[in-house]
């Protein structure tokens, strides 16, 4: 194990290549590095929220007002991400079913550790394998019956949904204390894949959930420049798709962008949130 880092769950064989010593030492540094400044901003979460309960309205900020009126722009797409006009999503844990999605003609596949996936410990690794294998173009599955599940010659560029900044992943400490479960999802799945994704000629794309402001993409943007750096990855190689689903954000998307101006892919409007808030 790597120092000051415990894995506290069931064992598991198909956990073995993944929870690997270096793994486990990537993830010790980006909790130690963020950590303190994830709990700062959860915190400010909560004053925000008792200030709407108290009947302050959200608005656009003042002091970013400088963002919202320069000029400024962000990268242009990677060309596998140029075209999204048919995107789909489904659990990364279930291997049959993020075949079939990355064998359907959609553009992008989204492959989730959030929402759709029922976040228990041998769903998150057995996602994490299926987005190291398809990472390596080897995922496949045979069924009892005898039927293979392979990947066609053709599939959809893959992006992977880490868990939102509130959650904790239990199942591992670090220093003793439960890691962020979005940096669990973002290390494993950057550590083990990003070198992969960019031989295959695409590269380590995120959606990020849950945001609500614009200090929050900034400490995204943080854990992607520290993760690249630790690995030698070209700053930039990481490529983000923001999720607009909290009602603040939607009054912080030019600073979201801003911050993010390195890594930025778009910005995606939160269907169902979008649909219930109507």
């Amino acid at each position: 194990m790597a120092e000051g880092v415990q894995v506290v769950a069931p064992s598991l064989d198909i956990a073995d290549d993944i929870l690997t010593d270096d793994a486990l030492k990537f993830l010790g540094t980006l909790a130690r590095s963020f950590e303190n400044r994830r709990q700062d901003l959860m915190a400010a979460r909560i004053t925000r929220q008792i200030e709407i309960d108290n009947g302050a309205k959200p608005n656009f900020l003042e002091s970013t007002r400088n963002i919202r009126e320069g000029d400024w722009v962000v990268p242009q797409a990677p060309a596998d991400l140029s075209d999204r006009r048919v995107e789909i999503t489904g659990p990364s844990s279930n291997r049959r079913m993020v075949i079939n999605a990355l064998n359907s003609g959609a553009q992008v596949y989204m492959t989730d550790f959030e929402d759709a996936n029922s976040p228990g410990w041998s769903q998150n690794i057995n996602g994490q394998r299926n987005v190291r294998d398809a990472a390596l173009r080897t995922i496949s599955e045979i069924t009892p019956e005898g039927r293979e599940y392979k990947l066609g010659e053709k599939i959809s560029v893959l992006c992977v949904r880490p868990r939102g900044l509130h959650l904790k992943e239990r199942h591992v400490l670090v220093d003793g204390q439960p890691m962020s479960a979005s940096l669990f999802d973002f290390g494993l799945a950057f550590f083990h894949n990003a070198s992969n994704f960019l031989r295959y000629g695409s590269g380590p794309y995120f959606y990020l959930p849950k945001l609500q402001n614009h200090l929050e993409a900034r400490w995204w943007n943080e854990v992607f420049n520290l993760a690249q750096d630790e690995l030698g990855i070209s700053r930039g190689s990481i490529r983000a798709t923001v999720l607009i689903e909290h009602i603040l954000a939607a009054f912080e998307m030019d600073e979201i962008l801003y911050e993010l101006r390195d890594h930025i892919t778009a910005l995606n409007l939160g269907r169902w949130d979008y649909i219930y808030s109507i």
